[in-house]
């Protein structure tokens, strides 16, 4: 199929006109600065928040590129992934007109901002091993059709999809695919930031809420094209990441050793809570996980969520979630945490006995 980016725009985000602020039209960082009706006098704080951050995050982009290996043109940093999904259906959804595909159980917030942006929202279930039905998916789409998510490793399932698949609708699909890796370092797949050269209608999503640790500071990462993340740049808020923000991760990159060492912990308390679990008789079903969480079958779940609750031990309900019946989402925690919630489910069913 052949990918037109700019075919594929709204028409009025081809023509629009971006706002420009000050640190647009002056990218020095010495000077007299009068120009952005700043606080002259410093902040309430100790520290000096008076001054407007880079709305490009360039020195932040620049150590991304380094560990990620793309150039800091192919690189979008919002407020979250959440940022980034929202812009790209602004940038290219007309409302009430052109569609996206889901395929579910997915992140929810897919679905939301298409409501948002009042667009409509095609299904393709996944299978019951929550694998893809690639020509299903590209039978589904039509003309109208601007965007497929796809969420590797899967939110809630915790599985990575097949790269087969994923590749098969890259290639069928003329419209962009959306590639949601928030869980990627969890995984041995390799991210597909690998394919961006192969693949103009590729946008590759991650973050620093999970393995990094980093989930406070709201920062989401977009991979594309250099195309692409120029029309992300022209409609976000001209400060979009907060100089704290930018700040924070640049000096948390430097300790990159340190998310190795967390993301391996985590994988062991995984493989250790997942052997307790699949020892306990009640347990129905552990679907395989490359994430940092565990998608559990149990009988009765919905109630036991509750009274996991009164414990004061919150997991998440994803009962009413397609291929999800009977299934809590279960994060990986400490060692004393996952023991915690070993014994309260112990608690719960020998009551029920």
């Amino acid at each position: 199929m052949s990918f037109n980016l700019e075919k594929l725009l709204r028409p009025h985000i081809a023509t629009l006109q971006a706002y420009t602020s000050a640190r647009d039209e002056y990218t020095g960082k010495e000077g007299v600065f009068l120009d952005a009706n700043e606080n002259p006098f410093g902040s309430i704080t100790d520290q000096d928040f008076n001054r407007y951050p880079d709305p490009y995050q360039q020195e932040l982009k620049e150590k991304i590129s380094e560990i990620k290996k793309v150039k800091p043109s192919q690189i979008f940093l919002g407020n979250g992934s959440d940022e980034a999904i929202d812009l790209l259906f602004r940038a290219f959804c007309v409302p009430e007109k052109d569609n996206v595909i889901l395929l579910p159980p997915t992140y929810g917030m897919y679905e939301v901002s298409a409501s948002i942006n009042n667009v409509e929202v095609r299904k393709v279930p996944l299978t019951k091993e929550f694998q893809l039905e690639p020509e299903k998916i590209i039978q589904a789409t039509d003309k109208h059709t601007k965007i497929i998510f796809v969420c590797s490793p899967n939110n809630p399932s915790g599985n990575k999809v097949a790269r087969k698949d994923i590749l098969y609708i890259l290639k069928k699909f003329d419209g962009i695919v959306v590639i949601d890796e928030a869980y990627i370092d969890f995984s041995d797949e390799p991210s597909f930031t690998t394919e961006l050269k192969n693949f103009k209608n590729l946008v590759v999503m991650q973050t620093f809420s999970k393995a990094w640790g980093l989930a406070s500071l709201r920062l989401g990462m977009a991979f594309g094209s250099k195309e692409l993340i120029k029309i992300l740049n022209r409609i976000k808020p001209p400060y979009n990441i907060s100089g704290l923000t930018q700040e924070t991760v640049l000096a948390a990159m430097g300790n990159f050793e340190k998310v190795k060492v967390m993301t391996q912990e985590i994988l062991k308390e995984r493989d250790e809570l997942q052997t307790k679990l699949n020892s306990l008789d009640f347990v129905i079903k552990i679907h395989p996980s490359d994430s940092n969480f565990l998608l559990v079958k149990i009988p009765n779940a919905i109630q036991v969520y509750d009274d996991l609750i009164d414990q004061k031990v919150i997991v998440r309900n994803r009962s009413k979630v397609l291929l999800c019946e009977d299934c809590l989402r279960i994060t990986v925690g400490k060692r004393e945490e996952n023991d915690r919630l070993l014994e309260a489910l112990k608690t719960i069913f020998a009551a029920k006995k």
